[in-house]
């Protein structure tokens, strides 16, 4: 197996689980049982690769390996065992959120990469990789995407995409490259947070 199949492997998934934990997180605040959790959980894990391969033409990445279900029960019995101590973590959820979000809108520019497609294609398919499976979960719990709120979300994973084809261009190492992408998608997500930063509004008139 090629090292670049070995790193994507491995970002699959820890943003699998970190994704899993965000989308039974928020199961848990709707006081869904732990088959709902497990549910949503999954939706928000594979719900944008599934997206991706498919607009790629290939077999969804989950259907080839069942360590990405078993990794969403790890999760789940993760937030179980440990869901007092996360409930005394202010905004936990938010933080595997972005993790999830940055993890994987870098397995998406990699995988399409593989696939031959442009990079501007890439840094696409790495934004609905990274996105998609949110839009998933909250229509499962019946909340607005949170695309489509103020907050900066899917621009975050353009960012990130970004660098990762300038840094790229640069043929700079691997590492330097996926950490690098990883730190501007997740930096951009907690600024726009912090500091309440985001894209205008539409005006009706």
């Amino acid at each position: 197996m090629a090292y670049e199949e070995i790193v994507q492997q491995i970002i699959e998934f820890l943003g699998t689980f970190a994704f899993a934990i965000s989308g039974i997180r928020h199961a848990a605040a709707k006081q869904f049982d732990w088959f709902g959790g497990y549910v949503c959980g999954i939706a928000v894990a594979i719900g944008g690769g599934t997206i991706r391969d498919v607009m790629l033409g290939t077999t969804p990445f989950w259907m080839t390996n069942p360590i990405y279900m078993i990794c969403t029960a790890m999760a789940l019995v993760f937030v179980i065992i440990f869901a007092k101590h996360m409930e005394g973590l202010r905004n936990t959820w938010f933080v595997f959120d972005t993790l999830g979000l940055a993890l994987f809108t870098i397995a998406g520019i990699q995988k399409s990469l593989a696939f031959g497609q442009p990079f501007w294609v890439a840094i696409i398919m790495g934004c609905i990789t990274g996105s998609a499976g949110g839009v998933i979960r909250d229509v499962l719990l019946n909340n607005e995407p949170v695309i489509f709120q103020r907050e900066i979300y899917a621009m975050a994973t353009l960012l990130g995409g970004i660098t990762y084809w300038f840094l790229d261009y640069l043929q700079l190492p691997i590492e330097v490259t996926v950490i690098a992408s990883f730190m501007v998608t997740c930096l951009m997500r907690f600024l726009a947070v912090r500091y309440h930063l985001a894209l205008p509004k539409l005006n009706a008139e």
